[in-house]
């Protein structure tokens, strides 16, 4: 009995994991939020163009002795915003748009990363480092993450309506492309917080799978945010307590779980499970 209380407690028990577990929900918590509206929205991929827009932005940040977040951020808003400004001014579309713009930026940032001498570490860009934040990461992360959820909590009727009918918004008389910014700053906004603690790739994931995967699970869009949450931070959880046993990255560990969890929904949702579906002869 006392060995399996120390199996599930140990990882409790160090200050560096109580961090890990309190930024990690955080984030997992205002990335699901967004990631409900993502996708709705059909913009998914822009939440992973940004996620990778970033690189560019963390390199000419160190070189000109500015703060991370400030340069991440703008580097990010300028991907949306370019991507946005191509897909409306040529007849390519969005997902192609998407595509060249994040790879360009992505390969753009490695090419600056190995060409310019910095003290950060690729794989805490790609990685995160959630084990070894400092009290400023863990003060900015918190904020944004606070803010975005706020944010969203306060506006999400009209970001809603925005992502099913942009057409019907503006016709109600609602800021459409206020509304269409403001999803892309938080966006961006979301990704810079969680670029310290998470990385890259789990913040790929954060505002994508969560939201995927309680599309899945309810009709009812209040639920979907609920589930969207409830699954991110379920995840996050579960992932870095596996981790700490399995002695492996808590970021990745994250993304198989939240994979995991979407095959199994796919499979077995009550609202779309593939193998509860009767068969049609």
């Amino acid at each position: 009995m006392n060995t399996m209380l120390e199996f599930f407690w140990v990882p409790f028990s160090f200050p560096f994991m109580q961090q890990a577990f309190l930024i990690t929900v955080l984030i997992a918590a205002a990335a699901a939020l967004l990631s409900c509206f993502l996708v709705l929205k059909g913009w998914a991929l822009m939440g992973d163009a940004v996620s990778h827009a970033v690189l560019p932005g963390v390199v000419v940040s160190f070189v000109l002795g500015i703060p991370v977040v400030v340069g991440a951020f703008l580097a990010g808003m300028l991907c949306a915003l370019a991507a946005g400004y191509i897909q409306e001014n040529s007849r390519v579309k969005q997902d192609t748009v998407l595509g060249v713009v994040f790879s360009g930026m992505f390969g753009l940032g490695l090419v600056m990363y190995l060409k310019v001498e910095t003290n950060v570490h690729l794989d805490h860009i790609l990685f995160g480092n959630m084990l070894g934040l400092t009290p400023q990461d863990i003060v900015l992360t918190s904020i944004i993450a606070i803010f975005t959820m706020v944010v969203i909590l306060a506006k999400r009727r009209d970001f809603l309506l925005f992502s099913f009918d942009p057409q019907h918004a503006g016709a109600i008389g609602l800021p459409v492309r206020v509304l269409h910014y403001g999803l892309l700053m938080l966006l961006s906004l979301t990704v810079v917080g969680a670029l310290s603690a998470v990385g890259i790739i789990l913040s790929i994931a954060l505002v994508i799978a969560p939201g995927s995967i309680a599309f899945l699970l309810t009709d009812r869009f209040d639920r979907m945010l609920l589930y969207s949450v409830l699954i991110a931070v379920f995840s996050s959880i579960v992932g870095i307590f596996a981790s700490f046993h399995l002695d492996s990255a808590p970021a990745p560990t994250i993304v198989v779980l939240m994979a995991l969890l979407f095959v199994v929904v796919f499979l077995l949702g009550p609202k779309s499970g593939v193998l509860r579906k009767p068969a049609s002869f």
